[in-house]
């Protein structure tokens, strides 16, 4: 494994990661380590769909405030969270409509992200104070493997200084970022698209906040 650790900054180390065999032996104690990483409240780069995200506990403030930091991203601006299950996502929300029942049914995990009422006990840092936290369960294998070996939600936000563009490669990232988390891990380019489709569905109703991956046209139809 010593190999494939590759240090960066004094604090930061890149390992290699594969995206079609994340469950081999060697990826498999890497992503542990990560898993560990955030658990003890560090900050984990990873690779999501499209562009490498930033990683930590997303009902930790401390945690929370590191991504902030990190970013330089507005305090009023949420945070989306990833989720491994259905049970982990009960834990999040006050209720699950039926329209959202529809959409997790239909594109979970993939590249829809559903905003529900958060429940009481998750951080206002996270929802800017919105009372309402944008959920997904990850498509990526490396991305679903890291939320597993952390047992917990972890933040889906995208690895870059706010307002800057996501990055689909490691060195697309600003050394910034890179040099303040813990580890990183390279699973190479990614193919570049469009990122989530966000749906709000806080009212009982739907309301398509972002067209992404997913065309809003197959979202209205799927909950007609």
């Amino acid at each position: 494994m010593l190999k494939r650790l590759r240090i960066l900054h004094k604090n930061a180390a890149i390992v290699k990661v594969s995206s079609s065999s994340p469950g081999n032996t060697i990826d498999n104690e890497i992503i542990k380590k990560a898993g560990k990483i955030i658990v003890q409240k560090g900050v984990v780069v990873f690779p999501a769909q499209y562009f490498y995200g930033i990683a930590v506990d997303a009902l930790d403030i401390n945690a929370l405030q590191k991504v902030f930091d990190i970013k330089k991203r507005p305090l009023q601006n949420p945070l989306l969270a990833l989720v491994k299950d259905r049970e982990q996502l009960e834990t999040l929300v006050g209720s699950i409509p039926d329209i959202a029942k529809k959409l997790i049914e239909q594109y979970w995990p993939g590249n829809v992200t559903i905003i529900f009422k958060a429940a009481k006990h998750v951080p206002d840092l996270i929802t800017a104070k919105t009372g309402r936290i944008g959920l997904r369960m990850p498509l990526h294998p490396v991305a679903k493997a890291l939320v597993n070996a952390a047992n917990r939600p972890i933040t889906g936000t995208s690895a870059n200084i706010s307002g800057k563009p996501a990055c689909n490669t490691i060195d697309a990232i600003d050394p910034s970022v890179l040099k303040s988390v813990d580890m990183t891990l390279n699973a190479g380019e990614l193919k570049a698209g469009l990122g989530s489709t966000v749906v709000d569905v806080t009212e009982n109703s739907l309301k398509i906040i972002r067209q992404g991956q997913v065309p809003k046209s197959e979202i209205l139809k799927i909950c007609s």
